[in-house]
């Protein structure tokens, strides 16, 4: 078997050393070399020739983020931000995302060395992850530990037969993604006008992540973005965000479409889970909703899409090319429950015209 070549570039010897330690405890990973260092990595990069990269967003000399900029303009590689779970770091880190980074690992606060320890099988997991990933860089410029049980949605809300729903006027869009999500998600966002129908969106991401995620596609999209809220209408011209710590569903409430926030038990290793919300606009707006599945790994959402489907929903499901990785709309395809699968920049307009 072929081991994925690793190479962790970060400033902190405790952090190379614990990563290393983790990584190489995985048989499929091999840590060819660290670095504290843009520079340093830079030769390493050269020596190694490394599958796989782990680049602290904060080093000395060159930050992290001139370092993948230069990076993806010379010589693309996948790479795994380890960002601090801060305001800011969540703003380097989205920013990192956008320039070509594959996915992120959120350092805790305190005893980082217990914490990455906790984070060990998420670690090993988004290397692997991005070893396959479609590295795509754009020059023109979640994580949690202990994975929890691997619920289905019926832990967060019991599944219903299908109930018949009058055609209505007033749509409803759900959206769900995981890797490569946050970029993708943007894609799709910014080709809507600003008069769209309301949309509902599950992206796995970290709590502290959720709202400057929201607040970054508000300052790029026609429509306005939120960080969902418990209660909050869902109106024409919105989008509404999943907080990183709660499940979005979707509840009628007389004429209304309603976000309804849960803390209930993760749904497929995730809180917000895409299959949640998904089973929710199933159940409360069937035939009037459309169902879009982007890339990420694993396999959320795919279950959910079908029983959209089942409900009368039109559904797609992003294409493998487009995808970075084909996880979840790869398995909503096998399922058979995506009417249509299609490449990323072909997705807007088709919602558009299918409305």
């Amino acid at each position: 078997m072929t081991k994925i070549k690793a190479l962790i570039v970060d400033d902190s010897a405790l952090i190379r050393k614990m990563l290393t330690e983790i990584l190489s405890n995985d048989p499929g990973i091999e840590v060819v070399g660290v670095a504290s260092d843009p520079f340093a990595a830079r030769d390493k990069i050269k020596q190694l020739k490394p599958d796989v990269i782990t680049l602290d967003v904060e080093m000395p000399k060159m930050d992290g983020i001139t370092f993948l900029t230069n990076l993806m303009r010379l010589h693309p590689l996948p790479v795994v931000m380890i960002s601090s779970l801060t305001e800011a770091g969540a703003d380097i880190t989205l920013q990192a995302l956008e320039i070509g980074a594959v996915d992120f690992v959120a350092k805790p606060k305190v005893d980082v060395a217990h914490g990455l320890e906790e984070y060990s099988e998420v670690i090993i997991e988004k290397v692997k992850t991005a070893s396959r990933a479609r590295v795509r860089a754009k020059t023109n410029l979640v994580t949690e530990a202990n994975p929890p049980e691997r619920n289905t949605a019926d832990a967060v809300i019991k599944k219903s037969p299908n109930k018949k729903h009058l055609k209505t006027t007033d749509k409803i869009i759900a959206i769900g993604a995981s890797t490569g999500g946050t970029e993708a998600i943007k894609d799709v966002l910014t080709g809507f006008p600003a008069d769209a129908p309301g949309i509902v969106i599950t992206q796995h991401i970290p709590e502290q992540f959720s709202r400057p995620f929201a607040d970054r596609m508000n300052r790029c999209c026609a429509m306005e973005v939120f960080e969902a809220e418990d209660g909050q209408q869902i109106l024409p011209g919105c989008a509404y965000i999943a907080p990183g710590s709660h499940h979005l569903f979707v509840e009628r409430s007389g004429a209304r479409y309603i976000c309804r926030l849960s803390d209930g038990p993760p749904v497929n290793r995730h809180r917000p889970s895409v299959d949640v919300l998904f089973r929710s606009v199933a159940q409360n707006a069937g035939s009037n909703a459309i169902g879009l599945i982007l890339t990420g790994m694993g396999n959320d959402g795919a279950q959910g899409l079908k029983e959209m489907q089942e409900a009368g929903a039109q559904t797609i499901a992003q294409d493998e090319a487009s995808s970075v990785v084909w996880g979840m709309p790869g398995e909503a395809v096998k399922l058979g429950a995506a009417d249509t699968i299609l490449s990323l920049e072909k997705i807007a307009g088709k919602i558009l015209a299918l409305l």
